[in-house]
């Protein structure tokens, strides 16, 4: 298929994102931008958070752990699910009651302004490095299976992906962005299950025939039981808990639409629903890698786990079939990137200007402000992608959860303790607290192969981290004045 096919299509695509981008902006305000004016539809925000969730990691790398690891990523998935009620039950309600655009505004009410500031910018600092890895990670697969071919050069693909992110999200903020994650959704799900019809029918078999060789290839093992494993089951399904509690249940980016729905039951709704389906949608991806590892075994080709699927797409199944992939994993790769950007926006505009404190601020001066951030941290996307083009390593990709343990552990930890302990915090303190939480953790997770008998720590480093944060506070914490006066 001609390459220059494929850009046109893609152009297109573009075009219908500025389509409703035009119409979901028109009169836009910063509440707009920042909360799409508490009008988002529940059912919108939860088939477009899919897309969200999953990115373009998940389109290209899951599918490819397959032949190794069998559904071992499915413990993971389990401890999402679980996380995702407790996000629903535990943490929406405060944030409704709180009234929050910002949701480390909690941090401030109830442990002060050096932990709502440190909340914050340990969400901006992960989110940043989280957003450019995925960014930098599906950029890349385009331009080696794509863009080279017709001679755009990787700086040039980047800035033009840059660029269509921007003309969309600039304006109508989350408004536009439940709208066009719903659109993106649609063509990542699409591409999915047309790629599994596909490569069923270069097998010639039917699915009991498929299923068995699944089965008889080991490749839909799903319990790991081998506690020194970082793959371990209950490391997996706690650690995913957490994970979701932490990277969506305390991120913006995740919260912020879903905080833009008009009530509680509604935002609950969104998330108990998008639990359910994201179960499905993860068993199909790695079906699919199942039926990826049997065509290349029955053919006899080898390919690296996160070349398989689109190498396989490409140069082995009909050539409309790479078309709808290429669609698929565009649509995988905005939405984590769009709704990173517009939350970095709002929280820096938020939690580090103060937007919602500067009364002298008129809606025009918010704007210009606004506009100047959003643009600000697309060249900061941009720089971070050329870094990671310049350090060229495949294992850049598992940075993903690896910055998100370390990144979020201090906010498991401080919204933990503002929900549970009511005790006032020595404020000088806290930035001590919070950095040396992780410190400690890296050289617990780097020594504890010699010192713990071989024990490697997978994802419940998170918990870990999120536990030495929430000691350090309560260590330099002390009882509110009129408690400690009650007890004399």
């Amino acid at each position: 298929m001609s390459p220059f096919l494929i850009v046109s299509i893609l152009i297109l695509y573009f075009a219908a994102l500025l389509a409703i981008a035009f119409f979901t902006s028109r009169n836009a305000t910063s509440d707009t931008f920042f909360s799409g004016n508490k009008q988002s539809k529940w059912y919108l925000v939860a088939f477009g958070m899919i897309g969200t969730s999953l990115s373009g990691v998940t389109f290209i790398s899951v599918p490819g752990t397959v032949g190794a690891n069998g559904w071992y990523y499915f413990q993971l998935v389990l401890g999402f699910f679980l996380g995702y009620l407790a996000v629903a039950y535990i943490l929406l309600p405060l944030y409704y009651r709180y009234k929050l655009t910002s949701i480390y505004r909690f941090l401030e009410f109830s442990l002060g302004f050096q932990a709502y500031k440190w909340g914050a910018g340990f969400f901006i600092l992960s989110r940043t490095l989280g957003a450019t890895i995925r960014l930098y990670l599906v950029i890349n697969v385009m331009q080696i299976f794509v863009l080279d071919e017709i001679g755009i050069p990787f700086w040039a693909t980047t800035l033009i992906i840059m660029a269509m992110i921007i003309a969309y999200t600039f304006k109508g903020g989350v408004k536009t962005i439940v709208w066009t994650d719903t659109l993106q959704t649609v063509f990542m799900l699409l591409a999915l299950v047309v790629c599994i019809f596909a490569i069923q029918t270069e097998l010639s078999w039917n699915w009991s025939e498929i299923w068995g060789e699944i089965k008889a290839n080991d490749l839909n093992k799903m319990w790991s039981l081998d506690p020194d494993r970082k793959d371990f089951f209950l490391k997996h399904i706690l650690g995913g808990a957490f994970i979701t509690i932490t990277m969506t249940g305390m991120d913006q980016e995740m919260m912020q639409k879903n905080i833009s729905i008009k009530t509680l039951k509604g935002a609950q709704k969104n998330m108990v629903t998008f639990s359910f389906v994201l179960l499905l949608v993860n068993a199909l991806f790695l079906f699919l890698g199942g039926l990826l590892y049997i065509l290349a075994k029955k053919n006899g080709w080898e390919f690296a786990p996160d070349d398989m699927f689109p190498s396989i797409v490409r140069d082995h199944l009909p050539q409309g079939i790479f078309l709808i992939f290429i669609i698929g994993l565009i649509s995988a790769l905005f939405p984590s990137v769009d709704g990173a950007i517009t939350a970095l926006t709002s929280s820096f505009c938020i939690d580090m200007l103060g937007f919602e404190r500067r009364e002298n601020l008129n809606e025009k001066q918010k704007n210009s402000i606004r506009k100047k951030v959003h643009l600000s941290f697309a060249l900061l996307f941009i720089l971070l992608v050329f870094f990671f083009k310049w350090k060229d390593d495949k294992s850049i990709i598992d940075l993903v959860f690896v910055i998100a343990n370390y990144t979020y552990g201090p906010l498991l930890g401080l919204f933990s303790f503002g929900i549970l302990v009511k005790r006032k915090l020595r404020a000088n303190f806290v930035p001590l607290i919070c950095i040396l939480s992780p410190v400690l953790c890296y050289f617990i997770d780097f020594y504890a192969p010699t010192y713990l008998g071989g024990y490697k720590f997978g994802n419940e480093i998170l918990i870990l981290n999120g536990l030495f944060t929430f000691i350090g506070l309560f260590i330099i914490s002390k009882k509110p004045l009129i408690e400690a006066n009650l007890e004399k």
